[in-house]
C-alpha cells in the first residue's frame, strides 16, 4: 500500500506532509489518514476547488491563473508550496487538474493532471494525462501523487 509506504518513510525520517487539493476533492488526505498512526506526520489539507480557495489559503498567484490557468504546472507548484507553508511541513503536495467528464478543451483535455512535490530539498512536477471516468481519473491522479511521494522522500532524504 503506496500511502503506508509513504507513511513509514516519512516516520523514519521525521517529515511531515500537507497536501493541496483541487480536481481529486480529498482523495489524498483521506488515502494519507487511512493508516493508523497517519497523525504523526500528516499535518493536514486544503480542498482549494475554486480560484478564491487557491489564492487565499494557498497563496496562489492571481496572475499565474490569469496566464497559465488554475491547470497549470505553475498553480500546481505555489500550491504545493502554499500548503507545505500554511501548515509548517516539511512537503506539500499540490494536485490540480480536469476530472471530467466535460471542461475539457483540445490545449488541457479531461484527464489532465499536474502534481508537485515541494520540500525545501527540491520540487518535482508531473504532467499527466490521465483516461477513464471521473472517479477512475481522480483515483490515479491519488496514486500518482502517493507514488511521487514515496520517490521523492527516497531520493531527497
Amino acid at each position: 500500500m503506496l500511502a503506508r509506504d509513504a507513511g513509514n518513510l516519512l516516520k523514519k525520517h521525521g517529515l511531515a506532509v500537507s497536501v493541496a487539493e483541487s480536481c481529486t476533492g480529498g482523495k489524498l488526505g483521506d488515502k494519507i489518514t487511512d493508516v493508523p498512526g497517519s497523525s504523526d506526520y500528516f499535518n493536514g489539507g486544503v480542498i482549494s476547488y475554486s480560484n478564491r480557495a487557491k489564492m487565499d489559503l494557498l497563496k496562489v498567484h492571481q496572475s499565474s491563473l490569469k496566464l497559465k490557468g488554475a491547470v497549470s504546472e505553475e498553480v500546481a507548484r505555489q500550491m504545493a508550496s502554499g500548503v507545505r507553508e500554511a501548515f509548517h511541513s516539511d512537503i506539500g503536495i499540490g494536485i490540480t487538474g480536469i476530472a471530467g467528464p466535460t471542461g475539457g478543451s483540445s490545449r488541457k483535455p479531461v484527464g489532465l493532471v499536474y502534481i508537485c512535490v515541494h520540500s525545501t530539498k527540491g520540487v518535482v512536477c508531473t504532467r499527466n494525462l490521465f483516461k477513464g471516468s471521473r472517479v477512475q481519473i481522480k483515483n490515479q491522479a491519488t496514486e500518482k501523487a502517493l507514488r511521487m511521494l514515496l520517490d521523492f522522500i527516497t531520493e531527497k532524504y
